[in-house]
C-alpha cells in the first residue's frame, strides 16, 4: 500500500499594496473650488464627504482623500495637482 502526497496549490492572491492620497491645505484655493475638484476627481466621493475632507485639510493641514491601488492613487493625486490643489501619496501601512 502506498501513500501519495497531493500538493495543494495556494489559491490566495496577494493584494496589491494600497496607497493613501493626501490633500494638503493651501491659502490659495476657495473651499468651494476644493470641494468641486475633489468630487470631480474621485467619483466615489459624495459632496458631504468632499466637504469633510476639505474641512479636515483646512483645520489640520492634511486630510486623507482615498486609499487605493498605487496606479489609481497616482492618477488621483496628479489630477488634484493639475487642478491647483496640493496632494501627495504615501503607502498605506
Amino acid at each position: 500500500m502506498s501513500v501519495e502526497t497531493i500538493e495543494k496549490r495556494s489559491t490566495s492572491r496577494k493584494l496589491a499594496p494600497r496607497y493613501r492620497v493626501l490633500l494638503h491645505n493651501d491659502d490659495y484655493n476657495s473651499m468651494e473650488h476644493v470641494v468641486q475638484v475633489l468630487t470631480k476627481t474621485v467619483p466615489s466621493l459624495t459632496q458631504p464627504q468632499a466637504v469633510n475632507i476639505m474641512m479636515e485639510a483646512h483645520t489640520n493641514g492634511l486630510a486623507l482623500v482615498i486609499s487605493c491601488a498605487q496606479e489609481h492613487a497616482e492618477f488621483y493625486s496628479e489630477t488634484l495637482k493639475a487642478n491647483g490643489l496640493e496632494s501627495t501619496i504615501e503607502p498605506d501601512e
